[in-house]
């Protein structure tokens, strides 16, 4: 198992997913893609659910993140080990993502990622489809500026919810888990001159899942196709430089399950296990002012400690733009009074 975020004027995706490889017909392309991308995203500007900045009233971004995710080697408990009847799991993930600004301290973001998965060694088949849809507000309650220092207090909530029927009980193939979380996040933002630190908090409430199976066990056998899954938190630093049109900065995620259960020696994993990961790694961000609207993105992380997740290392590369709505309205209006 892996965590991925989506980026910047997009929302964000912070649900678990499996990682898995792509069909390899088609894998020179999308690498190429990734490294067009990744050129393409020397410097970068941006907004998400989980970093500091702000899309302006009237003002929408979307566009496509292509992620790559992979793993050899992945955590049994607390027990590093591999498994040759998995070989190397891989994910490739397209999500559409979208922020609009309903105010200056107010934005609504969006984000559906479509996901495909395959492991390279053993039977297990991989499965591939629309995973999550996920929606989130996000509040600016307090900005303060003096010269050049600058504090932002944050409140963001969030809900997600399956988009699509897929199977949750196949991990670690399957694409998703399947349970409806609600978010509830707190963030701080300091800046003097030109760099900045962000911290943010996240408690995420997940909701019991259905599965195809009448009976299971975890520490004891259970005898239902309910499945209660443990709640979340989550911790997010980010630190860097942050500029007008480049931002780059390095990150370290904490995601810890509170409760669940150890994959058990041998055995596949299930949906309620605890699954606890360290992640760290960069994001670069270019906003060019000679291709006014358009934000191109890059990142690449690892997952350096964890409890029942794969040590994955994972790529990201994204193109955005930005539409002014309040720019059209007022051309409408004078169009209109000619």
């Amino acid at each position: 198992m892996n965590i991925v975020y989506l980026h910047r004027c997009g929302g964000a995706v912070p649900h678990s997913i499996t990682t898995a490889s792509n069909l390899y017909s088609r894998k020179a392309r999308l690498r190429l893609l990734l490294g067009f991308l990744l050129l393409l995203s020397i410097y970068s500007q941006g907004q998400t659910d989980i970093d500091a900045l702000m899309m302006k009233k009237n003002e929408l971004c979307a566009g496509l993140m292509y992620t790559t995710s992979s793993w050899s080697s992945y955590w049994e408990g607390t027990l590093e080990r591999e498994n040759k009847n998995l070989g190397t799991v891989s994910t490739n993930m397209l999500a559409a993502m979208g922020n609009f600004g309903v105010r200056k301290n107010v934005n609504l973001l969006f984000g559906i990622p479509y996901i495909e998965t395959q492991a390279t060694g053993g039977t297990l088949k991989g499965f591939k489809g629309i995973q999550d849809l996920s929606l989130w507000a996000k509040w600016r309650a307090l900005h303060w500026t003096e010269g050049n220092k600058l504090a932002s207090l944050f409140a963001l909530g969030g809900y997600s919810l399956p988009a699509s029927n897929y199977v949750a009980d196949y991990l670690p193939l399957s694409i998703g888990l399947r349970s409806k979380n609600v978010y509830l996040r707190g963030m701080t933002d300091l800046k003097y001159k030109i760099w900045f630190l962000t911290f943010s908090g996240t408690y995420i409430q997940r909701s019991n899942i259905t599965i195809d199976r009448e009976a299971y066990y975890t520490t004891e056998m259970v005898y239902s196709n309910q499945v209660a899954m443990p709640d979340q938190t989550q911790l997010n630093l980010r630190m860097g430089y942050r500029g007008k049109e480049l931002i780059v900065e390095w990150i370290s995620d904490r995601m810890t399950t509170l409760g669940g259960f150890d994959i058990t020696r041998n055995n596949m994993p299930f949906p309620s296990n605890r699954m606890n990961m360290t992640r760290t790694g960069f994001q670069v961000r270019y906003e060019p002012k000679k291709l006014n609207g358009f934000t191109f993105y890059a990142s690449a992380n690892k997952v350096i400690e964890g409890r029942n997740v794969g040590q994955s290392t994972s790529y990201s590369g994204g193109v955005f733009y930005i539409l002014n709505f309040s720019k059209k309205e007022t051309e409408n209006t004078e169009n209109s009074s000619k």
